[in-house]
Parts: C-alpha cells; structure tokens; sequence
C-alpha cells in the first residue's frame, strides 16, 4: 500500500454543460453546449477509508463547481470563464496542488470539432 504523503490524480473528460458564453450576437441570445475536460492533483496526506467518501476528494464536488462557474451568469470569453473556474477551484479546494482545465465549444466553426482554451495553474 502507498503511504502518504503523495498526488493523486481526478480528472473529468468531455463534461457537457449548456453554458451562456460568448461576445457575438447570436451568443447572447442563447445557451451553447461547451466541453470541459479537467485533471486535479491533489495532496494526499492520509489513507483512504473505503467505507467514508470524507476520506478522499469527491469528485462529485470538483464536477459541480465547474458547473457552477460555467452557468451562474453570461461570460463574453472563454478565457474570462476559464480563469473563473481554474481560480475557483484552488480557492474550494485546498489540497488541489494543480489544476488543468480545457474549455472547448464544439460549435464555434463547423470545420472543426471544436475550438478552445486551456489552462494550468499551480499553488
């Protein structure tokens, strides 16, 4: 078994959110489906408890902060709701030691899948 202290990876793969983003007129007028792929390292610094969620970072939580961050209010650009959210997530969660988001609208441009923006911040 592992002993602590170490990182421990989560990370989430194409979460789908409607999100009210964008500067273009036909953006301020409606939701759009944005993809959000996100990796967490976070300080482990005890052993888990497989019968108590409390001993371990739910992933539950980090998922719906970014949701939060990504519907609370309309956002002009992608790089404003990235830094909100990256931002957001080391001030909620203190044993995230880094924090690795990519944002991405899939319907930006139909020549390709999607366009977007990624960033990483440490402590």
């Amino acid at each position: 078994m592992i002993t602590p202290p170490f990182l421990r990876r989560i990370f989430l793969n194409k979460l789908t959110i409607d999100a009210r983003i964008g500067i273009l007129e036909h953006e301020l007028r409606a939701t759009q489906p944005i993809y959000v792929d996100a990796e967490f390292d976070t300080l482990v610094t005890a052993r888990c408890n497989d019968q108590d969620i409390h001993s371990v970072l739910d992933y539950r939580q980090l998922r719906q902060t970014i949701i939060d961050c990504c519907t609370q209010e309309h956002v002009n650009l992608l790089e404003t709701l990235i830094e909100r959210t990256a931002q957001a997530i080391l001030e909620r969660f203190p044993s995230v030691q880094r924090v690795k988001l990519r944002i991405s609208k899939p319907q930006a441009f139909t020549d390709c899948e999607a366009v977007g923006i990624e960033i990483e911040l440490q402590r």
